[in-house]
């Protein structure tokens, strides 16, 4: 068992869903993002996915696409996420996922990122427009060491899911809406049906499930159909007015979802 698969096991022995928080690196500020990042691990986030800041995120919807144009307008680059993760890895010891797109990972050097990623102690990659029919070419298994976290979606079979579910380590990301990622008002019964037939084909790995979730009351409704949540969007939307410093909207935010969290 992985670390990551290993940590959420923990979290669910101790009654709770995992909480997954995305933040964009470098967003929004340059200088105190890793203060930002500490303070979300230390009130409720199991875990942290770091955003590598791309000026084409196929999958991310209008509020993490402006936060990833803002940290690229502030200089952010792929070492500079590094440098982030390795900064929080040297005071915390839960999960690190970095999510991103093939291209900048591809101009970076595939192995060379692989190995500054371990060296920055990243545990795992989530890596949207890589798909399942594309793993074996894209990615190398004899230079890894990291968890590569696939994604269903609400159109994949049962066929491809457990097939996803076989390549996947860490866990496997569930896509509960299609489209890109944002903040949801409300969601029909066919999402619900489509969650109890994901899990239900996901075996071997522990899934977690994100698009669409920004308060309590998502967590609270989806907290049956999975082993862990993952918020972005609704984040993201508190930074974008906060005073340089002053992260409290975040902070309670990510402590409220949580709490809601338990079982």
């Amino acid at each position: 068992m992985s670390e990551i698969a290993r940590y959420i096991d923990q979290v669910n022995q101790n009654k709770r869903k995992a909480l997954s928080v995305f933040l964009t690196a470098g967003y929004p500020q340059k200088k105190d993002f890793t203060s930002l990042a500490l303070d979300i691990l230390d009130h409720g986030a199991d875990l942290l996915e770091l955003g590598i800041p791309f000026s084409d995120p196929l999958a991310d919807g209008p509020v993490i696409q402006k936060s990833s144009q803002v940290a690229l307008a502030q200089g952010i680059t792929l070492k500079d996420t590094l440098h982030y993760a390795g900064q929080i890895r040297k005071k915390s010891a839960k999960p690190l996922i970095l999510m991103g797109y093939a291209n900048p990972l591809l101009r970076y050097g595939l192995a060379r990122f692989i190995q500054d990623a371990l060296n920055s102690g990243v545990n795992g990659l989530i890596i949207p427009d890589v798909p399942l029919e594309e793993y074996d070419t894209f990615w190398d298994t004899e230079l890894m060491g990291l968890d590569i976290i696939l994604l269903t979606t609400p159109t994949s079979s049962p066929h491809r899911i457990r097939q996803i579910d076989s390549y996947s380590s860490g866990f496997v990301y569930c896509v509960s809406i299609t489209g890109t990622t944002g903040v949801r008002s409300s969601f029909d019964a066919s999402v619900l049906e489509n969650l109890t037939m994901t899990y239900q084909n996901v075996t071997r790995n522990k899934m977690l499930i994100g698009f669409g979730i920004s308060q309590p009351e998502d967590i609270r409704r989806f907290k049956p159909y999975c082993d862990g949540l993952i918020v972005g969007s609704a984040v993201i939307r508190t930074l974008d007015d906060a005073h340089p410093g002053d992260y409290s909207k975040a902070v309670n935010l990510v402590q409220s979802l949580g709490q809601a969290c338990f079982f």
